[in-house]
């Protein structure tokens, strides 16, 4: 992504309605960011912000599969499409998730990377799969189906598409990524 200004600035209150501006507050609070830039740009257009968040909240935070493989998955999206908004993002979240430093190299190096299970190997090759082909061959499939049922095999799928094209618009429109807020030192 280029340092090139948002081509959709993220909206103020007005442009994406009290509802938005409040729960772009409090998720930012949540995730020790300002508001969402993700939340404030979409929320320009308030409809399709509602599909996406119903959709979207299916497969991550609620999702079947668990947290820290939804993480390793999005992360792997991210770095493909070279996406910093996503990155940045869910860097911050798969640490709350269990994502290592460690993970992070290893979903940056990709599916041989030392140090996967099989497991995650067979995921992050599905996603590289994904990315490259629009497809998963049906050796890959059939690795992935050893570790998935067929309700978890399909929210991979759609978790993967969905990520990429979030980074399609994240990239498109030049989303910067949002400002970390500087930690409270604890008193003790």
């Amino acid at each position: 992504m280029t340092d090139a200004a948002p081509r959709i600035t993220p909206g103020g209150r007005g442009d994406v309605g009290v509802l938005t501006w409040a729960l772009s507050h409090a998720a930012g609070r949540a995730q020790g960011t300002g508001p969402p830039h993700l939340f404030l740009t979409l929320g320009r257009h308030r409809r399709l912000l509602r599909g996406w968040l119903r959709f979207a909240s299916r497969l991550m935070p609620f999702g079947t599969l668990p947290r820290r493989e939804t993480e390793l998955v999005i992360l792997r999206v991210a770095h493909l499409t070279g996406c910093t908004y996503e990155w940045e993002h869910h860097r911050h979240l798969g640490r709350r998730a269990g994502v290592t430093e460690a993970d992070l190299a290893r979903v940056e190096a990709g599916p041989s990377a030392p140090g996967l299970s099989e497991r995650e190997r067979a995921l992050l090759a599905a996603v590289d799969s994904l990315h490259r082909d629009g497809d998963i061959d049906d050796a890959g499939w059939a690795d992935l189906r050893r570790h998935l049922d067929e309700r978890a095999a399909i929210e991979l799928v759609l978790l993967a598409g969905h990520y990429e094209m979030l980074a399609t618009f994240l990239r498109t429109l030049r989303v910067a990524p949002d400002e970390r807020r500087p930690r409270r030192r604890r008193r003790g």
